[in-house]
């Protein structure tokens, strides 16, 4: 009788492991970055017909200047999780707006290298997400504030007069702004 009790429990683990051990999975529209779980059956269905338009206003950046800035890496997780489940790229309208801490993020790594002696952790998501379309628009107040210079950017990084103005004219374009 023990036998058979060690038996079941050892099943019951191991199909509850193999319910929920799910991996994550890149792609497919970022490949290198935001990694995402598949949600089989979700109660809340997706509208694929939906043009979904979407701001990620990023003011934060890790204390560690060498790591990656994971809310930034959040539009990856966004561009992929939405494709994965189905909505067609082109129906995924996406912009970034970056001010406060977070300028650091969007210099070039030369300029990250003079101004911190190692190359800019985000420099290749960051253009990865501007060749998917991504519309990256950084504060004119921030980079003032902070002494950037537009020539130390990253390359197809838009100024705006403030991070406020970007956002205000992205939500008069019917894009819902989510501040992470």
């Amino acid at each position: 009788m023990k036998k058979i009790l060690v038996s079941a429990l050892f099943i019951m683990l191991f199909i509850s492991h193999n319910t929920f051990a799910q991996t994550k999975n890149t792609g497919p529209i970022i490949e290198e970055f935001g990694k995402v779980f598949r949600v089989e059956n979700p109660d809340v269905k997706i509208d694929i017909n939906k043009e979904f338009k979407v701001v990620f206003e990023v003011t934060s950046s890790p204390e560690d200047l060498g790591e990656l800035n994971l809310a930034i890496e959040t539009v990856a997780r966004f561009l992929n999780m939405h494709a994965q489940s189905g909505v067609p790229p082109h129906q995924l309208k996406v912009a970034l707006v970056i001010h406060n801490k977070a300028t650091k993020d969007l210099i070039n790594d030369s300029a990250y290298q003079k101004r911190y002696q190692i190359e800019n952790p985000n420099s290749k998501l960051v253009k990865s997400l501007l060749d998917e379309g991504v519309q990256v628009i950084i504060c004119g107040q921030s980079i003032v504030s902070r002494g950037f210079d537009k020539t130390e950017l990253i390359p197809e990084v838009q100024i705006s007069l403030s991070a406020m103005t970007a956002l205000i004219q992205l939500n008069g374009e019917g894009y819902t702004i989510l501040k992470l």
